[in-house]
């Protein structure tokens, strides 16, 4: 034979080995499909052999993946609306089940798991009030329809591990939104007082007290002036004493002439007294 009609044969063969070999990475999954039938279901991880042209492998991620759904609008057992923002952490958890359900087509299993975790959410909030949706513990929540969204899960071939709330939110312009913003008003006005009630208060206090430290330095000013006024009434008596000691008469002449200023002292002033009274003394010619 011909060294070049073992070519063509070489190249046959190559393609045939390359078509009989597949691998399967490390947190993957494989299916392998005879004429479109499954013939093979959770190949593990590594270099596998299939037939060629007559045997396809399909490979799976089995890692965790997020699924984002859109905000669903909901209502409490208050008919309030509230708005959900939501998604979900799953895997695939049967191969041959999710090529069955989905065609192996991603997408279309976010799209079927989107409604059954949106109406096991719906159950929930249903039976809650407004304040417990938005206050009440969420992991609680959804912990409790997690074994039923799983049981609608299985039928995709894959499992929900875990759904994370990510924002509550009030429909803009709704009735509740506008309660909200009146009770917040109704807070802050209250805070408000309660801040009015209370400055009034330490300005009372503080006037009270002003007014009392006031009373305390008059009183100590009165009581100083007093003493002042006493000492200085001591030492005019003293210095009166001692003017007396040196010239009593002068001193009877000067106390004398206080006394008449005092009972003249309006101009008007009529004093009846017998001739030789002491107290007309100073006021007799005795030339």
């Amino acid at each position: 034979m011909k060294p070049a009609a073992w070519i063509p044969l070489a190249v046959a063969a190559l393609l045939a080995l390359l078509g009989s070999v597949y691998v399967v990475n490390e947190g993957h999954t494989a299916i392998v499909l005879n004429l479109g039938r499954v013939a093979r279901t959770d190949v593990a991880p590594g270099l596998h052999f299939k037939w060629p042209l007559v045997e396809s492998a399909r490979v799976f991620d089995r890692r965790l993946q997020v699924l984002d759904a859109e905000p669903e609008r909901y209502l409490t057992s208050e008919k309030k609306d509230v708005s959900v923002d939501f998604f979900a952490i799953g895997l695939i958890s049967d191969v041959r089940t999710f090529y069955r359900a989905t065609g192996g087509d991603e997408s279309i299993a976010v799209q079927r798991l989107a409604p059954i975790i949106k109406d096991s959410l719906r159950n929930e909030i249903n039976a809650r009030t407004l304040q417990q949706v938005v206050s009440g513990d969420r992991n609680e929540m959804v912990a409790r329809q997690l074994g039923a969204i799983n049981k609608g899960a299985a039928t995709l071939g894959v499992k929900i591990v875990d759904i994370r709330i990510k924002r509550i939110d009030l429909p803009t312009g709704g009735e509740v939104i506008e309660q909200v913003y009146r009770r917040m008003r109704a807070q802050r006005q209250q805070v408000a007082a309660q801040l009015r009630a209370e400055g009034e208060e330490s300005s009372q206090k503080i006037r009270s007290e002003a007014d009392r430290q006031q009373q305390v330095i008059l009183a100590e000013a009165e009581r100083d002036a007093q003493k002042l006024r006493g000492e200085g009434d001591a030492e005019a008596a003293r210095i009166y004493a001692q003017a007396y000691q040196r010239d009593p008469a002068f001193y009877a002449f000067h106390r004398s002439l206080e006394a008449y200023r005092r009972s003249f002292a309006n101009g008007n002033a009529a004093i009846v007294l017998e001739r030789d009274d002491p107290f007309l003394k100073f006021l007799r010619d005795d030339r």
